[in-house]
This record gives C-alpha cells, structure tokens and sequence, in this order.
C-alpha cells in the first residue's frame, strides 16, 4: 500500500514537471494542444497540460544570421549573408522550419531579378535585395534587416 502511494506521488510530481514551462526572455514558443496550433508562450513561466499540449517550436526574437555560397546559372560565384529576425511570432510559427529556405531561396530569386547583379556597378545592391526580400518575408511575420554580398 506504501510503495502504491509513493508511485503515485512521484507520478503526480513528474505530471507536474512536465506541465512547467519556462520561456526565455529572447524566445516565444508556440504551444500545441493536441497536434493543431493553441497559443504562443511569451516570455515567463506558463503552465500546460501533461499529455496534451507540447511546445513545438522555440522562436528566436533576436537578429538571426544566414550565410549561403552558390554558384549560379550564369556562372558567378556568389558568397552571401543575411541578417534577418521575426517580428510577428504568430505569422511566422507555421513556416519557422523553412525560414532559411525561404530567405536562401528569396535571395537567390532576387539576385537572378537585379539585372545590375553582376554589372560593375554594385552600389545599393544589398539594400535593393533586402526591400525585395522583405515584401515576400513581411506577410509571414519576419524581416531581413542586412544583405552583405560577396562575388568571386
């Protein structure tokens, strides 16, 4: 009978533990209760519910950096890197995952596009990708705040 009531106990207090959730000041995170989206966790201490909710993702709030090497169609060399932060957790959740895909893949598209790209005259070309960038990036809750180019 005891050793009954100190397993149930410590099932409780584990149950417990594992509803504590604690965000850091620089993160949201998004909850999850029963596989579909619940609620963001903004910085703090929340409580959930054991065996429903999960977190699924930790979204970063501080500037992110992205760097990418590729060789494009018209053989040029391009090493590149690109500053970017999320501004509006609840747009960004469902696409997190990819967000260096599609800033990767939104550069790569803007630099084909920029017919002055590969000209002898690069002045501006880093803030010309990041406005074209952001117009795609903005509905999804993120922003590229720097476009730093190199050409080989």
């Amino acid at each position: 009978m005891n050793a009954l009531i100190i397993l149930v106990v410590l099932a409780l207090i584990a149950m417990f533990a594992t509803a504590v959730k604690r965000v850091p000041a620089d993160q949201v995170h998004s909850l999850y209760r029963r596989g579909k989206p619940h609620r963001l966790l903004q910085p703090g201490v929340h409580m959930t519910l054991p065996l429903v909710d999960h977190v699924e993702h930790h979204i970063n709030l501080n500037g992110q950096v992205l760097r990418f090497e590729e060789l494009l169609p018209d053989s040029h060399d391009v090493k590149g890197t690109v500053y970017w932060q999320v501004l509006e957790p609840e747009r960004a959740d469902p696409v997190i995952e990819q967000a260096d895909q599609l800033i990767r893949g939104g550069a790569l598209a803007a630099l084909r596009g920029e017919p002055e790209a590969f000209s002898a005259d690069r002045r501006d070309l880093g803030s010309r990708l990041k406005q074209v960038m952001n117009t795609g990036l903005r509905e999804r809750g993120m922003m590229v705040t720097r476009v730093e180019l190199e050409f080989a």
